[in-house]
C-alpha cells in the first residue's frame, strides 16, 4: 500500500488530531507537522536550542480518509445541489479542486447509462489526485440503469453489480468489505460514495451539521437492534445478540427481540440514539426519538433507497428524523444479507476511527444496488491526542482492536532504525490510552504488527 502512514505530532502540549492508519510496510510520509507551543519555531519545525529540549516527534496511525480526500460533485442545473454543496464545502473546509461541477437531468430517478458514462469522464477528468472517496450533493437521479447512483460513481458502472437474470440473484461482491485500508483506491480500486440527500436546503444543511457536530464527540450510544414480525426482512437478526455482547463496557445495544409478536416492531420515544437496524417495509415511529450526531439508522427491505419517497419507507425519513446516515436498495435485491449493511462490520469500523463513508460501505458484500446516504466525514471516533509530560508520553486512541498487537516504538530519525518500547494489546474494544515511558528518543510511533 501506499504512503501517508502516519500523521507527525511536534507537540509541547496536549493536542487532538484527526489521524487514520494503514498495516503496510511503507516507510512514513509526513502530513502534518505541529510544532511546539511555546518559543519560536525554528525552519525545520522545532524550537531552537535557547528553548529548552525538543519535543520527540509523535507519529500516530491513519484510522481514514480526511477532508482533502474527499471529492464534492454538484449539479450545476439543480439549484439544491448548488446551495448543498456550498455549505458543505464551506463546512468542511473541501479545497475547491475537489469540487467537480456537472450538467444531469433534474427531477429524473434513473439517469442512462450513456449520460452517466459522460458525467463519470468529466468526473475524473477533473478531479485531483488524491481523492479517496466522493460526495454527491443530489437527490435525484439516485439510479443509473441497474445499479445505485452512488455505487455507479464509486465502481464505475458495470452489469455484474446488477441482478440482470430476473427473479433472485447474486451481485458482485467488493474486496472492500471488511477492510482494514484506509486508501481505497490504491488498495481497491474504488472510491466509496455518499449521497448528502436532502429535499431543501434547510434539510441539507441540518445533515451536514449533524455530521460536524458528532466529530471527537465518543459517544457510548444507545443501539437497537430490532427482531421483528417480519421474517423476510429480519435475517440479519441472528448477528444481533453476538453484537450486545461484543460491545459490552464499550457501547451500549439493546437487542428487541419481537420475533413472536408478543411486543413492538418499532422503538419509540427514546432519545440518544447511536444506532438503529432493523427489517421492515415501513418503521412506525422514528420520529418519536431523537438521535445523536454521527447517528447510524436503516431497515432492511427492497425499496428503501428510492428518495426522496418510495412506495416502501424511504432511507430519507430516516434522515429527517435526525439520524446521519443509512442506507437502501434502488432496485429489488431480494433479502440477500450480503446487498445489506453487516451490522457487526459497520460499527467496527465506525468505533475503530472511521468516517461515516468508509465505515458504511466497507460493510456491504454486494453494494451494487445500494445507496448510501448521509455526510461522509461524520466520524465520531477518529480523533487520536497525544500529552507529552516530563516522564511520559500519553496516545489516546481508539485505533487497537482486540486480538491485534501493536507497538510503540522509538528512532533517533524517520528512517529508523526503529526499537520497541512496550507492546500494546486489548481484550476489549475502547478507546485506550497508552502510557509510554519518555525516553528522550527524538521520534515514537504508535505501529500495528
Amino acid at each position: 500500500m501506499g504512503g501517508n502512514r502516519w500523521w507527525m505530532l511536534v507537540l509541547g502540549v496536549s493536542l487532538g488530531l484527526g489521524c487514520g492508519g494503514d498495516d503496510s510496510g511503507d516507510d512514513p510520509v509526513v502530513d502534518m507537522a505541529v510544532p511546539v507551543d511555546s518559543g519560536e519555531v525554528g525552519v525545520d519545525g522545532f524550537v531552537p536550542t535557547d528553548a529548552g529540549p525538543a519535543e520527540p516527534t509523535v507519529l500516530l496511525p491513519r484510522l481514514a480518509i480526511e477532508p482533502s480526500e474527499l471529492g464534492v460533485l454538484v449539479n450545476d442545473d439543480d439549484p439544491l445541489s448548488v446551495a448543498v454543496a456550498e455549505a458543505y464545502v464551506a463546512a468542511r473546509g473541501i479545497p475547491e479542486a475537489n469540487v467537480v461541477h456537472l450538467t444531469l437531468p433534474v427531477g429524473e430517478n434513473v439517469l442512462s447509462r450513456d449520460a452517466f458514462a459522460t458525467a463519470e469522464t468529466a468526473t475524473e477528468d477533473a478531479l485531483p489526485e488524491g481523492i479517496e472517496a466522493l460526495a454527491l450533493t443530489w437527490t435525484q437521479p439516485f439510479r443509473v440503469d441497474c445499479m445505485s447512483i452512488t455505487s455507479a460513481f464509486a465502481l464505475g458502472f458495470d452489469e455484474m453489480y446488477c441482478n440482470t437474470v430476473g427473479g433472485c440473484a447474486t451481485t458482485a461482491p467488493v474486496d472492500y468489505y471488511g477492510s482494514a485500508s484506509t486508501r481505497p483506491v490504491e488498495d481497491h480500486g474504488l472510491r466509496p460514495t455518499m449521497m448528502i440527500a436532502a429535499t431543501s436546503a434547510e434539510g441539507g444543511e441540518a445533515l451536514i451539521d449533524r455530521g460536524v457536530a458528532a466529530d471527537a464527540t465518543f459517544p457510548t450510544g444507545d443501539g437497537y437492534l430490532v427482531n421483528t414480525t417480519d421474517g423476510a426482512r429480519t435475517v440479519r437478526a441472528p448477528t444481533y445478540p453476538g453484537v450486545v455482547s461484543e460491545w459490552e463496557g464499550a457501547l451500549s445495544f439493546t437487542y428487541v427481540d419481537n420475533g413472536d409478536g408478543s411486543g413492538s416492531n418499532v422503538v419509540t420515544d427514546t432519545s440518544d440514539i447511536l444506532f438503529y437496524f432493523t427489517g421492515l417495509a415501513r418503521v412506525a415511529d422514528i420520529d418519536t426519538n431523537t438521535y445523536l450526531p454521527g447517528a447510524i439508522a436503516d431497515h432492511l427491505t427492497s425499496f428503501g433507497g428510492r428518495v426522496p419517497t418510495s412506495g416502501q419507507m424511504s432511507i430519507m425519513e430516516w434522515l429527517d428524523a435526525g439520524a446521519t446516515g443509512s442506507y437502501g436498495t434502488v432496485v429489488e435485491p431480494c433479502n440477500y444479507q450480503q446487498k445489506f449493511p453487516s451490522v457487526p462490520i459497520v460499527i467496527d469500523s465506525y468505533f475503530h476511527g472511521a468516517t461515516l463513508v468508509e465505515a458504511y460501505w466497507k460493510s456491504v458484500r454486494w453494494p451494487g444496488e445500494g445507496l448510501f446516504v448521509g455526510e461522509p466525514l461524520a466520524r465520531p471516533y477518529g480523533e487520536q491526542t497525544v500529552t507529552i509530560g516530563a516522564d511520559d508520553i500519553t496516545i489516546e486512541t481508539n485505533a487497537v482492536r482486540p486480538g491485534e498487537t501493536w507497538e510503540v516504538q522509538t528512532a533517533e530519525s524517520m528512517d529508523g532504525p526503529w526499537t520497541t518500547q512496550m507492546e500494546v494489546t486489548t481484550d476489549e474494544h475502547a478507546r485506550m490510552a497508552i502510557v509510554a515511558p519518555r525516553t528522550g528518543a527524538a521520534f515514537v510511533r504508535l505501529e500495528k504488527l
